[in-house]
């Protein structure tokens, strides 16, 4: 997999993430043009149900520079692409277990296709987030103390 163009590095603080699933994107040409050019931001987006159909909302794709009027809408909700049975299986997912879509990461693929890795999430409570500060920072401390001692 090559490099992402935008990753959500909260998602894995707010949320449990649980099962994840590779999207593809409806894009217009300015919105592929302005993710080649390497600026995205899905830090503030979701992926909600919109009938039968699973839509991301919120992500900013901004203007690409050089196309002047026939630019596109920079937060417009975004259709995601994916077989019948996931869709299925996520929209379950959401509406019986109350489950949050929270994309994860976005990038090219080897094609070159622009694809949105999504994930199930169940939100934490303030207490696991504790949880993950205290042993983010314990090895940190760790890595310090092997460091230091050779």
């Amino acid at each position: 997999m090559t490099k992402p163009i935008a990753e959500n590095r909260r998602a894995r603080f707010d949320y449990f993430l649980e099962d994840s699933v590779e999207a593809g994107l409806v894009l217009t040409g300015t919105e592929v043009k302005s993710l080649r050019v390497g600026r995205a931001n899905i830090a503030e987006s979701y992926a909600a149900v919109e009938g039968r159909e699973i839509v991301l909302i919120n992500a900013d794709i901004p203007p690409y520079g050089h196309a002047n009027r026939f630019n596109h809408e920079p937060r417009r909700p975004r259709k995601l692409l994916l077989h019948r049975k996931q869709i299925d299986k996520l929209i379950s997912s959401v509406q019986r277990d109350g489950r949050t879509l929270i994309p994860v990461k976005l990038y090219f693929n080897e094609k070159g296709t622009a694809k949105l890795e999504i994930a199930l999430a169940k939100g934490k409570k303030l207490h696991d987030k504790r949880e993950t500060e205290q042993a983010r920072d314990w090895k940190r401390e760790q890595g310090r103390l092997m460091r230091d001692r050779g």
